[in-house]
């Protein structure tokens, strides 16, 4: 019984880094205080170097490419195929009017690269892609034949909240929001985090002084609401 718990808990865990990466051996001591390691909460691989710039070209190739694309198609106007099939037509045309003058002319043909997808990047995306099917499809084999309520309302929770937001944004703005603030809220706080501590900590330690002189106020003390907890 304990080993199909277990098993069903695996099932419907989200890919991603594991929890042993975001524990203590996460954090590191910098002048005498801890400081949490957002490199490794995000995996410590590629996709965290590029988030927190550590890859500084390939973040400027993404962001400018997620921005290029939002104008083309939210501000221009395009849609993808005729977009996809204006490019095609140009770059045909410029690679088939290059190769037939240097026939003419006794130039060099165009250095066109062999185009192809190697096996490996294929084989890394199928694979990410299964363990992502496989978890929506587990998920959904929960709440089917398991009637699992929890996970049921966090994924009716999930689906109103992306539908609400939905309703302002397009996709393709949604995205691109996304990629704006995985670009820029990461490698904020990873540089500024002592300072963005320190105020959060201010700003907390405020809170709980106005809830304590806000008891004082209605009456009620501070030990009389946690023996009453």
């Amino acid at each position: 019984m304990a080993a199909a718990e277990d098993r069903a808990v695996e099932r419907v865990s989200p890919p991603g880094p594991s929890l042993q990466s975001a524990g203590p051996s996460s954090n590191s001591i910098v002048n005498g205080r801890v400081r949490f390691s957002v490199h490794r909460a995000l995996g410590g691989g590629a996709v965290a170097n590029v988030i927190l710039w550590r890859r500084r070209n390939t973040a400027v190739v993404l962001l400018t490419g997620a921005s290029a694309t939002w104008f083309l198609f939210e501000i221009a106007g395009y849609s993808f195929l005729s977009l996809a099939a204006n490019v095609l037509l140009l770059l045909v045309s410029i690679l088939f009017l290059w190769a037939r003058s240097a026939s003419l002319l006794n130039r060099p043909v165009p250095p066109v690269p062999n185009l192809e997808i190697p096996d490996r990047v294929a084989e890394k995306i199928a694979d990410d892609a299964s363990t992502w099917i496989n978890y929506i499809l587990a998920v959904a084999r929960e709440i089917a034949l398991e009637g699992d309520r929890k996970l049921f309302l966090e994924v009716i929770v999930f689906l109103w909240i992306a539908s609400y937001i939905g309703s302002f944004f397009s996709f393709l703005t949604f995205v691109y929001l996304g990629i704006i603030l995985c670009l820029t809220i990461p490698a904020f706080y990873d540089k500024y985090q002592d300072h963005i501590d320190e105020k959060v900590g201010l700003a907390h330690h405020f809170l709980l002084n106005q809830y304590e002189t806000f008891l004082v106020k209605t009456g009620r003390s501070v030990r009389k609401e946690k023996k009453t907890d």
